[in-house]
Parts: C-alpha cells; sequence; structure tokens
C-alpha cells in the first residue's frame, strides 16, 4: 500500500474521530501551536454526552473550544504543563490545573511515569513524500505522546511550518490511527510586547555587556528577554550560537542582523537548536524547511548535560519576585499561578556547568499594583505565602535588576541580603535593612 493510499484510507471527518472519546479518557491535545482546532469544536460538540474527560496541553494562544461549553468543568478538566494567560483565567473558571514539571524530564514522564493516553489529537504539516507528519515548531515532547497513546489523530494544517529537526520532530503515518483535515487556520500568534521600557532597556544593557563573541544564547519569554535579543541585534557581537527552550522572534532578529552562525558551538555545530517555537509570523516563515533550525525535544534541548556541553553559554530569564535569601519565583503570586517551572531550572544549572557560562535571573525592581495604584518592590524579605520557589538559593547565579548585577555564587546570608538590597529600588532599601535584621541576615557594619 503507498503512502498515499494509507492516508486515503485513514482520513476521516473531526466528527467522526473524536467518537473514540469516552467519559473517563485521558486526552492529550499536544502543544501550543500545535493545539487542535476542529477535532477540539467535534470534541466541545459532544460536551453533554461526557463526564470526567481529562486533556493535557500547555500554553493555549487560543482558548479551547471545550472550555467555551456550558458547565465546561463538568466534562471535561484542562491540565496544562505550563500556563498562558488564556489559561490562568482557565484556573479561575474552575476548568484548568496546573502540572509541576521539570520540562527536559516531560518525555520521560509520558514513557515511564503518569497515565497513558487514551487519545491524542494534535495538529501537524502535511505528510511528506516518505509518510512523515511533522509537528512543527512543537517538537517539544510530542513523540513520547505518540509512542504512549492508544490512539493517535493528527489535524493536518497546510499553514504548519515543516521544522527541519534533529530527532523526534515528526510522527509517521504507520504509528497514526486516523487523520483529519484542518481549516487551514493561520497559526497561533505569541505577541512580541509592546516596546521596551526604560527598565527593559537598562536591565538588558546589563546582560549584554557579558556576553563574549562565540556564545551560545538562551532567551526565556517576556519583555526583557526580547530586549536582550534587540540589543544583541544592534550590537557588534559576532560567531553567536543558539541552543534553546523556546524559540522567540528575538532569534529571527538577531540571526537576520548576521550575529548568529554557530560557528563555535561544541555540539549542533551551525545549528539554532530549539524544543519549542511561538512568535509572530515572522518566526514562522523563518522556521519553515530552513536546514540552519534544529527542531529537537526537550530531553535533549533542555538537558543540562547537552547545555553543559556547550562553552560560554548564556542562559537569560525572568522572574515574579526574589527574597533575600536568594529563593527565585518565577511561577505565582502567592498562591494565584501565573505561568510554570518549564526549563528555567535546567537552564541555570546547565549555564553554570558550562565553560565560561552564565545563567542571568533579570527582573524590574518594582511593579505598580493594579489594586491599589502603589508602588511594589520585587524583593522581598522572603516570597509571599503561597509564591513557588522556581529556583532555589543555591543554584542562582547572576540576578539583575535595572539597579545593577550581582553574582549570588558562594555568599553567605549576609553577604547575599547585602547584595540583593543593593539592586532593589532604593525606596525600599531602608525597609528591607530593617527586616534582614530582625531575619538575623544582617550585619550591623554593613552600610548603604
Amino acid at each position: 500500500m503507498s503512502y498515499a493510499e494509507e492516508y486515503a484510507r485513514k482520513l476521516t471527518t473531526a466528527d467522526q474521530a473524536v467518537q473514540v472519546v469516552k467519559s473517563g479518557d485521558w486526552v492529550d491535545y499536544g502543544w501550543c501551536t500545535g493545539h487542535p482546532r476542529v477535532l477540539d469544536q467535534a470534541l466541545a460538540k459532544r460536551a453533554e454526552e461526557l463526564t470526567d474527560v481529562k486533556v493535557r496541553g500547555g500554553i493555549c494562544l487560543w482558548k479551547p473550544a471545550i472550555a467555551e461549553v456550558p458547565g465546561a468543568a463538568e466534562h471535561f478538566t484542562w491540565n496544562s504543563w505550563h500556563m498562558s494567560g488564556i489559561e490562568r483565567k482557565m484556573i479561575a473558571e474552575g476548568i484548568a490545573f496546573y502540572a509541576p514539571i521539570r520540562y527536559s524530564e516531560l518525555p520521560r514522564y509520558y514513557r515511564e511515569h503518569i497515565v497513558h493516553d487514551d487519545v491524542a489529537m494534535f495538529q501537524v504539516a502535511p505528510m511528506d513524500a516518505h509518510g512523515y507528519f511533522n509537528f512543527g515548531p512543537n517538537a517539544s515532547h510530542m513523540k513520547a505522546v505518540c509512542e504512549t497513546s492508544k490512539v493517535v489523530i493528527v489535524e493536518v494544517n497546510q499553514n504548519m511550518p515543516r521544522c527541519c529537526g534533529g530527532m523526534e520532530e515528526c510522527v509517521h503515518i504507520s504509528d497514526v490511527d486516523m487523520i483529519v483535515e484542518g481549516n487551514n487556520d493561520p497559526m497561533g500568534i505569541l505577541p512580541g510586547g509592546g516596546a521596551p521600557t526604560e527598565v527593559d532597556a537598562a536591565v538588558a544593557k546589563l546582560i549584554v555587556e557579558e556576553i563574549p563573541n562565540g556564545a551560545c544564547l538562551q532567551l526565556g519569554i517576556g519583555g526583557m528577554p526580547n530586549t536582550v535579543g534587540s540589543m544583541i541585534a544592534e550590537s557588534d557581537l559576532k560567531d553567536l550560537g543558539v541552543h534553546t527552550e523556546m524559540y522567540v522572534d528575538a532569534f529571527v532578529d538577531i540571526a537576520k542582523a548576521g550575529k548568529i552562525n554557530g560557528s563555535r558551538k561544541n555540539i549542533d555545530r551551525g545549528r539554532q537548536t530549539y524544543g519549542f517555537g511561538a512568535g509572530t509570523q515572522k518566526l514562522y516563515d523563518y522556521l519553515h524547511e530552513n536546514p540552519e533550525l534544529m527542531s529537537a525535544p526537550v530531553s535533549y534541548t533542555n538537558d543540562i548535560r547537552s547545555i553543559s556541553e556547550l562553552d560560554n553559554f548564556i542562559s537569560i530569564n525572568n522572574a515574579v519576585d526574589v527574597d533575600l535569601f536568594g529563593q527565585v519565583n518565577a511561577e505565582s503570586a502567592g498562591v494565584k499561578h501565573i505561568s510554570g517551572a518549564g526549563g528555567q531550572l535546567d537552564f541555570v544549572l546547565g549555564a553554570y556547568l558550562s565553560k565560561g557560562g552564565k545563567s542571568f535571573i533579570c527582573c524590574s525592581s518594582t511593579f505598580t499594583d493594579k489594586k491599589t495604584g502603589k508602588l511594589v518592590s520585587r524583593i522581598r524579605p522572603t516570597l509571599s505565602t503561597g509564591s513557588v520557589v522556581t529556583d532555589t538559593r543555591t543554584n542562582v547565579h547572576y540576578l539583575v535588576t535595572e539597579y545593577g548585577k550581582v553574582c549570588l555564587k558562594g555568599l553567605s546570608t549576609w553577604e547575599r541580603a547585602e547584595a540583593i538590597i543593593s539592586i532593589a529600588h532604593p525606596e525600599f532599601r531602608d525597609e528591607l535593612i530593617a527586616q534582614a535584621g530582625a531575619m538575623h541576615i544582617w550585619r550591623a557594619s554593613n552600610k548603604r
């Protein structure tokens, strides 16, 4: 049987395909831009027939149709590996819950630990001449999803970029049970944010001056990492490499500015390696069939052993707040969930193990409380009740605000408190000193 014949035999409608889902099933929606659309809509139409259907996904760029049905939480539960703003709202609606992960381990969770999916349904690029459906910019953990799911349904989208890979970037038609042709919706857009603020620029400048020629970059999501990327694109840096969890628009700008060639990478020389990507259409156009790019599972991209092999590895990530012990929270505001652990700790650890590597956690020193209009310090005596420790105090390398950067490695508690307070907003320093003293992590000889 030819691949074309097998395709025709497995081709079905979305309404027919979702009949395989039963009450109590675990259903996997894949990841980010690969979440299904017509299959999701078809499953939503069956809501009244179903109860306790548990769905896995993450980084929603649009609200799933199953979350829009009346009384959605009575029929579906959304379990997210990493939350977007859409999913944060779904928590408040009682339909969504976060699954704490170390992202590099996610493929192994599927293969060894979690309840296997009854059904997996997700978007893919059109089948190629060899019978493969590319996952697009979502290699992440998708091969493990396919290997462990009882039924695999692919939704073909002509607009899904075909992303060149190193491994585990596609599924063969022989491992697919049903094929549905979607509506060829445009790719989900993840906006790059507004123009950088003065604070973003100040933080970015402090980081960029630490980056040598030939460095290998990882950028997290958010305004500050994007600003760092823009500043790198305008700098005199050269021979840069990329090895990152998430490929974002900033990398496209840096590459088109001629700063990236990967010539000094110890592994995957000449290629930009990433676990998944999301951004604007500019990014998807750049990823499509670009042999310079290497799509790979997060068990490779985020593995500290891979990261540590790359000399001069530079990791740049955000934080929600930090305490005077050096604990970093990048996931919640108290018990209110914001994002997820992702691979931040993996890159913090891997960058420090890299020869010449540096890990930067950056944040603005303050934010304005939307309810009270008051200025609030992101540097706190202790993390607030319920806040999650994303990076433990022993693992933080550089901490950066608009007031400076400090290296926390090897510092005692009073030295840490002194260093961290030195980059707090001046308005809060005296108060933080008093609180540090009350916690016995401040020396009376310290001067500010």
